[in-house]
């Protein structure tokens, strides 16, 4: 089913301090996503713990809240037809190394850690991320 639909993304600290900031919003307009909010914003290492809270047990925990507040971040709601997905499949895999060409992570990210990029992977994720960071 196709149906509109908001998801949250993120332009992490490594790709903003390279100001990819405007190629990475590019690629959302050029590919149908429009950007609902933006804002640029350095969080804690606290927020950053509760934000990946789901992340809690595994062994990469520590180092994801540590770089996520390690420098600014551009924080997004974006919308679209079925926009939880496409914005995943415009991101690519989660290691540069195994994402499809010209996906977000094979052209800019550095590493698995500094993949340049955060996206919602689920509706019901969407919901709760977007409301973390625009509490309106």
């Amino acid at each position: 089913m196709n149906s509109v639909q908001q998801t949250l993304s993120i332009i992490k600290p490594d790709a903003v301090e390279r100001n990819l900031v405007e190629k990475i919003k590019n690629i959302f307009k050029k590919n149908k996503l429009i950007i609902k909010e933006s804002k640029k914003i350095h969080i804690t290492k606290d927020e950053a713990a509760e934000f990946y809270k789901v992340h809690q047990s595994k062994p990469f925990y520590n180092d994801l809240c540590a770089y996520l507040s390690s420098g600014p971040i551009v924080v997004m709601i974006l919308e679209g037809v079925n926009a939880v997905f496409e914005n995943r499949k415009l991101m690519g895999a989660t290691n540069p190394k195994d994402a499809d060409e010209n996906t977000i992570r094979k052209l800019y990210g550095i590493s698995i850690d500094k993949n340049s990029v955060h996206g919602s992977d689920s509706g019901e994720n969407a919901k709760k991320e977007i409301e973390f960071f625009f509490k309106n």
